[in-house]
């Protein structure tokens, strides 16, 4: 062991005192340099996306874009990069829990051979504003009340939707946030947008409008709310804890990359705006043009280091993309530099390693906070004759903006095409499926349940109502409200569309248990022969079981062998699990029915809609449970292992829920 400056260090358990009872002495360099780096530790936390996990992966090229773009790293098939992704919650600190209701910033630093790309966008493929001089209003109406400091991660309270009911442009967010892909089951399982309307420009320097897509291959899934509160008590890094778990065994979480390629004057026919962030661009009206793939297989060596300095800038691009006048977009182009300037203590953060482009670079940029390399020679500026190795401009190969006419005058206004806040609100809310539909009222009921002022609930109904009036009618009843709504002032009137069922999870999932986990509660004397057709069954799904006993050291199985726990019931809760399963001894059953915990395990599962299998011993534990009656014979999620196989289990939890449970466990609005 060494100081930082190589000296060795002969003992590192005591500081140098005055006597072995006197003072410490100032010149203990030693323990100076050790205290004052601890007290710089940690440095200031993103304003925004605080609490992150990320991982290393690569991206490979699986159809050129050539006759779009010229960048490099999307050129030729099976090309490969290296790249770094970072998940996010947006609204809550460092310390906050992972299944808050919230977008998740979706980020992704492009190793490229022409420098880094970043594509720093959400899960969700709209914003909140239309214009980024709104965005610091918009955090500080979502964070913690100033007066207070609560709550944390959470907009359920006065300010943020006092300041909805004020920007009528956030209706179209609103309805996404409100619905379940603000609480994902998994990092793995989420969308990711790049948000913005972009430019590819090819080798000839035409330009094509372009929209980023990042499709799950796990497939998409989500939590119910009353699991996502619970799962924030149980395990308040389930998304952390989920991803680095299936990295470190060999699960590696992959995407597609797509594109929605359109031109100049296929925009200019859309009825709404590109240049809008508060819109998408129906993939009824262009379709996804897939590009490649990112696999994450390998996990940071250091969180500080890595994911935690990561620095990414929306300004980041390579030869071939560009981008638009989206006033988000424009701002962010300045914000995001602006922010490592402060948070990573000065210019140089591109010279962190986890920044740094894999490719050669330099320039005549030179000193400055935290300068960590030593440029050589006398030139540091140019033009310059004294040293022709010096770094120069190449006109022939460099970065090329596209030449795109600005006229007009210098003007604060808001395009009149910007003005239609509801159109696509009311598409994506007529694009649910019932479930989702029934969720997204209830989140707003509890959400403006929380608002202590009456007048802001009343506000933001004045704006649900343009986006559906039976929806509207249902959130003021579960309010409590069943006057009348009065319709605020809609600059523009809502206009009837198509549903598009790509908007919804649900009507595009494909049945899968890939990824996922399985729960089994499991006492002494369990039926060997149903644990090792368990884990046959659960292995060729592609899913993970782990076992739930009520002592962690396990329990006897039927044929005299040990079975280790891998959590005790009251540490592997069922809301951990995407399906559940009991394999249960009729004297284990009975012994389990004298404990509340087992009851409440297999009682949320129900209740959270899980597929359940059982075997003969849980009758008394069902009991227990109140779980009861004829109509559980006719519920296609109750799986007797008595009558049935163990594929019928693994079948029928790779469609997920059991949605039509949903309306005998909870009140829905």
């Amino acid at each position: 062991m060494t100081t930082n400056q190589g000296v060795p260090i002969s003992d590192n358990q005591n500081s140098l005192k005055v006597d072995a009872r006197g003072p410490v002495l100032l010149q203990d360099f030693i323990l100076r340099e050790k205290i004052t780096h601890f007290d710089h530790e940690r440095i200031p936390e993103r304003v925004v996306h605080a609490r992150g996990s990320g991982a290393h992966g690569y991206f490979e090229c699986l159809d050129s874009l050539s006759d779009l773009t010229s960048a490099d790293f999307l050129q030729r098939a099976g090309d490969r990069i290296p790249l770094f992704a970072r998940f996010s919650t947006v609204a809550g600190s460092k310390g906050s829990a992972d299944l808050a209701r919230d977008v998740r910033g979706f980020a992704v630093k492009f190793y490229t051979h022409e420098g880094n790309f970043d594509l720093v966008g959400n899960n969700m493929p709209v914003f909140f504003i239309q214009d980024a001089i709104k965005f610091p209003d918009l955090i500080h109406a979502a964070k913690q009340d100033p007066d207070r400091e609560f709550p944390q991660a959470a907009t359920a309270h006065d300010t943020f939707w006092d300041y909805i009911s004020l920007t009528p442009e956030s209706m179209h967010m609103i309805m996404w946030i409100m619905s379940d892909r603000a609480i994902p089951r998994s990092l793995r399982m989420m969308e990711g947008f790049g948000i913005h309307t972009f430019r590819l420009v090819d080798a000839e320097g035409r330009s094509t409008f372009v929209k980023w897509h990042w499709r799950p291959q796990h497939g998409m899934a989500s939590v119910v709310w009353d699991e996502a509160v619970k799962i924030n008590g149980a395990d308040p890094d389930f998304h952390r804890r989920d991803l680095w778990e299936a990295i470190e065994g060999g699960d590696f979480p992959e995407w597609e990359l797509s594109v929605q390629a359109f031109t100049q004057a296929e925009a200019d026919g859309f009825d709404f705006d590109v240049l809008d962030p508060t819109k998408l661009v129906p993939e009824e009206l262009v379709p996804l043009r897939r590009v490649g793939r990112m696999v994450l297989d390998r996990n940071p060596d250091n969180f500080f280091s890595e994911t935690e300095q990561v620095a990414f800038c929306a300004a980041n691009v390579v030869p071939g993309i560009d981008f638009t006048n989206d006033p988000l977009l424009q701002g962010r182009l300045f914000s995001y530099q602006d922010t490592q300037l402060k948070r990573l203590g000065g210019p140089n953060s591109h010279q962190i390693p986890i920044n740094q482009p894999k490719c050669p670079f330099q320039n005549l940029q030179r000193d400055g906070h935290m300068q960590m390399s030593a440029p050589k020679g006398q030139v540091n500026y140019e033009p310059s004759s004294l040293d022709p190795a010096a770094p120069h401009e190449t006109s022939g190969q460099g970065y090329r903006t596209f030449p795109n006419p600005e006229v007009g005058d210098q003007l604060r206004v808001r395009p009149e095409s910007f003005a239609d806040h509801y159109t696509q609100a009311r598409m994506f809310f007529e694009s649910q499926t019932e479930p989702e539909q029934n969720h997204i009222v209830a989140a707003l009921v509890f959400e403006l349940s929380k608002c202590i002022l009456p007048r802001v609930r009343d506000a933001v109904l004045s704006r649900l109502v343009h986006i559906d009036s039976v929806m509207a009618g249902r959130v003021a009843s579960g309010l409590g409200m069943n006057g009348q709504i009065t319709p605020a002032v809609a600059p523009v009137e809502a206009k009837s569309t198509a549903p598009s069922p790509m908007l919804s999870m649900l009507a595009k999932a494909t049945p899968t248990l890939h990824g996922r986990k399985v729960g089994c509660m499991i006492s002494d004397g369990a039926d060997a022969t149903l644990v090792l057709e368990l884990k046959a069954a659960c292995k060729k799904a592609g899913a993970k079981v782990e076992f739930i006993a009520s002592k962690i050291g396990g329990v006897t199985l039927s044929d005299g062998h040990v079975l280790a726990a891998d959590h005790r019931i009251d540490g592997g809760s069922s809301i951990l699990f995407d399906a559940l399963i009991l394999l249960l001894s009729a004297q284990g059953g009975a012994h389990l029915a004298e404990e509340v915990a087992p009851a409440n395990w297999l009682r949320d599962g129900y209740a959270h809609l899980k597929v359940i299998a059982f075997s003969s011993g849980t009758a008394p534990l069902f009991a227990k449970a109140g779980l009861t009656g004829p109509h559980l014979a006719d519920d296609p999620g109750m799986i007797d292992l008595s009558h049935s196989k163990m594929t019928s289990f693994t079948k029928a939890a790779s469609h997920g829920r059991v949605w039509q449970r949903e309306p005998t466990v909870r009140t829905m609005g």
